[in-house]
This record gives structure tokens, C-alpha cells and sequence, in this order.
């Protein structure tokens, strides 16, 4: 009952109209004085739940990416990954993949991802004949891939949730993020052949090797990122440091075209949304406790003991569930709300909670661009400038791409488990 009546009162403020992080914290404030418990509880709460040193990680991230973004260095690697692939039929396509790619280990927010790649992209895709749901598909397709490429902020907090290393999770990631990126590569290549989409430009190496010069800038970042994770020589908060130094310098001194007006205010914002993630971790820990005295594991566990048998089986039932919250709540309500109750069920029946975590992202970050209700989706289709019926049907073959991604990710383990196992970082 209690359950109920903290649920009904969360819908109820999402209709109103009401941010989910507040209504997330109302929610809980209604589930707590129905139980009889003591609001004291509530102060002590968010201050626990914020205390914790990977979350100096997210501001960090947040604003070098967007200081290298408002700096250009987009461009520069849309470029690169035009030399790459430009020359195959559909190569423009193509490169809207390779550039989710490599861009995600610079930017750190997806919706801040999507804007950057539909300005610098969807007027050259219109260009070469793309249509506009080809275009927003290919975006969005991307984006969601990019979800598994750190530095996530959606990892950040899936590693605080499940108490794992997030350093760990971030090598986790790159091997799957490639694997999701080359069904993608298949699809475009498939319907490059079937809808006559043109090549790009001829293949030359001495465009590729000017791209990589005009690159190099941004890339140092990934480098940097798996090179010192993997050889244990930064945490993922020191890691955020030295990325937003790296940022500030190549943003001032190298491009020379960001005020100190603009530092300042990308600063605000990246502490504003850190403030914002902070808190939602904070009173999801009340809506966590109050899932767990209203008996919602155990009812978890009914649901999904059919499916314990296989573990397969399981992580795609759970991946399933994921996905439909991260495309209704967006991606860090669905980890801080669903994610703690099912977590157990996962690390006994023998998952292991890195793999687990993966399959998590992928899904949540498939849902931000699932239609009808996913925010990324819908702020991609803005560039596109048509509607979520305009855009379903081309979308099909992306989305059941990234479905396909996904399966591999959860029947492989290892996909995940490789570089942070073979960086003696899990067992």
C-alpha cells in the first residue's frame, strides 16, 4: 500500500508537469510519512548519499565537454571520421558511427552529444541526399551507441549505485560500444545498397593524414582516458581533472576561440547539472529504502525467477525493464530507482556485476532513443524537423541493430569483462 500511494503520487507530479528529481524527492517524502517513519531520516539520507568521491568525476566531465564542443573540436572529428569511411557507399553514414565514437569520450552528456552532432551533421547528410528520418536515425542510432563510451555520467552513477569500480566500468565499455558500432555499420552499408545513398569522397591518404593532424587535439583524449586506466595510473575522479585541464588549455591556447565569459558560464552549468545528479542520488536513496521495506525486491524476484535458470535470459529481461524506464524516465532515474532492486538478484544468481552494469547502460542508453517517449530521440528529430510518425519506419533497422548490439553484449560476456579483467582490475 505504502508502495502504491508513493508511486501514484510520482506519476501524478510527472503529469503535472513537475521535474523528475523533485518528483522523485515529493514521491518519497509522501512514501515516508505514510510508513510512520521519521523525517530526520530524510536530511541524513541525501547528505550519505552524496558523500562519495567518484562524483567529483561528473562536473569534471561535464565541462570539458562542453568547452571542447562550444571550441569546435567536433567538426574537426567529423572530418576524421569522413577520411576514414567517406569513401564507401553510405560513407557519410558511416561516419555519423565513427563519430558518436570517438566524440563520446569527450563529451559526457548525451543530450549535449546529440546537439553538437545534429548542427555540425544533418546539414551535410540533407546535402548528399539523405532523407531527414535517415539522418535523425543515423544520429540517434549513434548517440545511443555512444552511451557505452566513457566518460558516461550515466556510468559515474550506475558505478555508485552497485558499489563497482568506475574506472572498471569505463574499459568495460569500449569493447562493447565497438561491437554495437559495427551492427550499426552493417545496417548503413545495407541501406546505402538499397536506398542509392552516394560515397562521400574518393579514398586519399593525404586527406585522411590532414584530418588526423586537425584531430589530434581531441584525440589525445581517448588515449589518455584508456591509456591510464588501464595501466592503473589515474582514478576516474583524477581522470576528470586532467581532462577539464587538457580542455581549458586547448580551448585557450590552442583554438583560441572561447571567451572567459563562456569558461565561466560553462562552469555554472556543469555545476548546476552536477547539483541536479547529486540529488537525484540522494533521494532515490529514500525511494530505495522505501522499495525495500514495501517488499518490491521480493516481488522482483517472483517476476523474474522464471528466468534465472539462464543467465542470458535473466540480463534480457532486465535489459527489457531498463530500457522501457530509460525511455520513460530517462537514463539516471532508471538507475537509481530500478537498477538497486534488481542488482542482487543479478550477483546471485552468478552475473557478474560488470557485465551487469554494461548490459544496463546499453539499455538505458537504447531507450533514451526508442520511440515514441525518448528524450534523445525527440531532441533528435528537432534537427530532423519531423515527427516521431514521420521517423518510425526508418528507424526500425537502426533500432533493431542496436537490439542485436545488445544480445551480443549480454551472450558474450567477455566483450565486457576483457580489458578491466586483463587491467587486473576484476577477477
Amino acid at each position: 500500500m505504502i508502495l502504491l500511494l508513493t508511486l501514484v503520487t510520482f506519476v501524478i507530479l510527472l503529469v503535472l508537469s513537475l521535474p523528475i528529481v523533485f518528483a522523485l524527492g515529493a514521491s518519497a517524502v509522501v512514501g515516508l510519512l505514510a510508513s510512520g517513519l521519521p523525517l530526520q531520516q530524510l536530511g541524513s539520507t541525501l547528505v550519505t548519499a552524496s558523500q562519495n568521491w567518484v562524483l567529483l568525476a561528473i562536473p569534471s566531465f561535464v565541462f570539458a565537454g562542453s568547452l571542447m564542443e562550444r571550441a569546435g573540436m567536433s567538426t574537426s572529428l567529423v572530418e576524421l571520421a569522413r577520411a576514414m569511411v567517406g569513401w564507401l557507399r553510405g560513407g557519410l553514414g558511416m561516419s555519423v558511427i565513427v563519430v558518436s565514437y570517438f566524440f563520446s569520450d569527450i563529451c559526457g552528456s548525451k543530450m549535449a552529444e546529440v546537439s553538437a552532432l545534429g548542427s555540425a551533421l544533418m546539414p551535410s547528410l540533407k546535402k548528399a541526399g539523405y532523407r531527414p528520418e535517415d539522418g535523425a536515425s543515423l544520429i540517434a542510432a549513434g548517440t545511443a551507441m555512444g552511451m557505452l563510451v566513457p566518460p558516461a555520467i550515466f556510468m559515474i552513477v550506475i558505478s555508485e549505485v552497485t558499489n563497482q569500480s568506475a574506472v572498471a566500468l569505463f574499459l568495460a565499455g569500449f569493447i562493447p560500444a565497438g561491437i554495437i558500432g559495427a551492427c550499426l555499420c552493417l545496417v548503413v552499408l545495407a541501406q546505402a545498397h538499397i536506398l542509392g545513398w552516394p560515397r562521400d569522397t574518393r579514398a586519399s591518404l593525404s586527406r585522411l593524414l590532414l584530418a588526423l593532424k586537425n584531430a589530434a587535439v581531441p584525440l589525445v583524449i581517448p588515449f589518455v582516458i584508456l591509456g591510464g586506466f588501464y595501466m592503473g595510473a589515474f582514478t576516474a575522479t583524477e581522470a576528470g581533472a586532467i581532462v577539464a585541464l587538457y580542455a581549458f588549455i586547448a580551448a585557450k591556447f590552442y583554438y583560441r576561440n572561447v571567451s572567459w565569459s563562456e569558461v565561466f558560464e560553462l562552469s555554472y552549468q556543469a555545476g548546476v547539472l552536477t547539483g541536479v545528479v547529486i540529488y537525484l542520488l540522494a533521494v532515490a536513496t529514500i525511494f530505495q529504502y522505501l522499495l525495500g521495506i514495501s517488499g518490491a525486491p521480493e516481488f522482483f524476484g517472483h517476476l523474474l525467477a522464471p528466468l534465472e535458470g539462464e543467465r542470458w535470459l535473466f540480463l534480457t529481461g532486465v535489459a527489457v525493464m531498463t530500457l522501457l524506464f530509460g525511455m520513460v524516465l530517462e537514463g539516471l532515474p532508471a538507475a537509481v530507482v530500478l537498477i538497486p532492486v534488481v542488482f542482487p538478484i543479478a550477483t546471485k544468481i552468478g552475473v557478474h556485476p560488470v557485465h551487469f552494469d554494461i548490459v544496463q547502460t546499453a539499455a538505458v542508453g537504447i531507450g533514451l532513443f526508442t520511440p515514441p517517449l525518448g528524450v534523445g530521440l525527440l531532441m533528435a528529430l528537432r534537427f530532423a524537423d519531423i515527427s516521431v510518425g514521420q521517423h518510425v519506419r526508418a528507424y526500425v533497422p537502426y533500432l533493431l541493430a542496436l537490439l542485436a548490439g545488445l544480445m551480443l553484449i549480454i551472450c558474450v560476456p567477455e566483450f565486457s569483462l576483457f580489458l578491466p579483467r586483463s587491467a587486473g582490475l576484476i577477477r
